[in-house]
């Protein structure tokens, strides 16, 4: 399976990454991921608390940026038609093979326009590519009325992060480039607040909401790399914007 290429060399290094990455990425996270497939971000905070997607039954999902496609996998037991899209074959390699899956870049989509009712990732296509283009690639995939979701890391954690994780400082300036390749990690992308509005605005969304994501009390994960619990009760480490095509 021969993933369409992405625009950038960042989406060269991140094909390779994931692809190096995949078995061990499922061997510390894929039971967790199959056990509450949904849930958002490192904390896993349950769907039904926070009713980002709503009723799926009946809708086309694209589940934009996916691993194992262990969201789609639920939202089919839901009613959904889940398409699980991820440039990495060898993540791929570990999702239901009974879904339809496409391994492409999300910056290249190989779908037709006005094919789905939800876009959404979680820490997926939005996080690890250009957003000037996948916000580009939602608003011509999406129906009118159709509902763009994504989780990503905060902008918080974002200017506080240095090479060894989230810190109480601030790491980096708000006006400085917004695209970031971790040490021995993948090329990741982040936005100001107004700079993401602006861009949803331009690409004809409409914003429904802004969730800064707390860690439940006594929470654990999988993620620990990722963010500590301490840090994450007193400051978002993962927000999920909400937003809907307006015509």
């Amino acid at each position: 399976m021969s993933p369409t290429p992405g625009s950038g060399e960042h989406e060269k290094h991140n094909r390779v990454f994931w692809n190096a990455d995949a078995h061990d990425y499922q061997a510390a996270h894929g039971a967790r991921l199959d056990e509450a497939p949904l849930a958002w971000g490192a904390w896993f905070i349950p769907e039904n608390k926070l009713h980002v997607l709503g009723d799926v039954a009946g809708l086309d999902v694209l589940e934009f940026g996916c691993g194992a496609a262990q969201w789609s996998r639920a939202l089919a037991a839901l009613g959904a038609r889940p398409v699980g899209l991820d440039q990495s074959h060898v993540q791929l390699g570990y999702a239901d093979s009974a879904l339809p899956l496409v391994c492409a870049s999300g910056e290249a989509v190989p779908l037709r326009d006005a094919s789905f009712d939800i876009v959404f990732c979680d820490h997926g296509a939005m996080s690890f590519c250009e957003p000037e283009i996948t916000v580009a690639e939602a608003t011509r995939l999406l129906r009118p009325g159709g509902l763009l979701a994504f989780c990503l890391s905060s902008f918080v954690k974002w200017l506080t992060d240095d090479d060894n994780g989230s810190t109480r400082k601030l790491q980096r300036g708000w006006f400085r480039t917004h695209e970031i390749t971790w040490p021995d990690g993948v090329a990741e992308f982040q936005l100001p607040y107004g700079d993401w509005i602006s861009l949803l605005h331009r690409n004809r969304f409409e914003i429904e909401n802004l969730i800064h994501l707390r860690a439940p009390k006594h929470a654990e994960t999988t993620y620990t790399e990722f963010v500590d619990y301490r840090w994450s009760r007193r400051w978002p480490a993962e927000e999920i914007w909400t937003a809907r095509k307006t015509r």
